[in-house]
C-alpha cells in the first residue's frame, strides 16, 4: 500500500470515529432548546372554559398536568400540578375553603401549594399563570 493511500485511510477513519461525537453534540443542543421551550408560556385553555367552573383542569399539557383556579376577571390566578404528592391522586379545588383537597387520603394544600394537612409531606408544584386575550397561559 502506498503511503498516500495509507494516510487517506487513516484520515477517513478519524472522521468516521468522530462522527458519533458530532451527532451527540447536535442532539444535546436540540434537547437544550426543547427544555427552554418548556419554560416558556404555554396555552392550557380559554377564558370561557375557566369562567364556566372557576377552574380549568388540563392533563398532559406541554408543562405537565395543570389545575388553574380563578376567573378571567381575577387579578391573580392560581395554578398547580394537581397530582397529590402523597399517593398521586388528583386533588380537587374547594372554592368555599380556598384549598386543594385530595379525595383519596384527605391531604390538604393551600393556594400556594403548601401542605396544610397530611398525610402528604411535599407541596404541590406551582405554575405562574396569566390571561392573554382569551387564552389561559401557564409557565413552569
Amino acid at each position: 500500500m502506498k503511503r498516500r493511500d495509507f494516510i487517506n485511510w487513516v484520515g477517513l477513519g478519524l472522521i468516521a470515529s468522530n462522527l458519533p461525537v458530532a451527532i451527540a453534540a447536535c442532539t444535546s443542543q436540540t434537547n437544550t432548546q426543547t427544555s427552554e421551550a418548556a419554560g416558556s408560556w404555554q396555552k392550557v385553555g380559554t377564558t370561557k372554559d375557566l369562567d364556566q367552573k372557576g377552574q380549568l383542569l388540563v392533563k398532559g399539557s406541554p408543562v405537565g398536568d395543570v389545575l388553574v383556579v380563578g376567573t378571567s376577571k381575577a387579578a391573580n390566578l392560581v395554578a398547580v400540578d394537581p397530582t397529590c404528592t402523597h399517593k398521586g391522586c388528583t386533588v380537587d379545588w374547594k372554592a368555599d375553603a380556598k384549598k386543594f383537597a385530595c379525595p383519596c387520603h384527605r391531604a390538604e394544600y393551600g393556594t400556594d401549594g403548601q401542605v396544610k394537612k397530611g398525610p402528604a409531606k411535599k407541596p404541590l408544584k406551582t405554575y405562574t399563570a396569566k390571561i392573554e386575550g382569551d387564552s389561559v397561559l401557564v409557565k413552569s
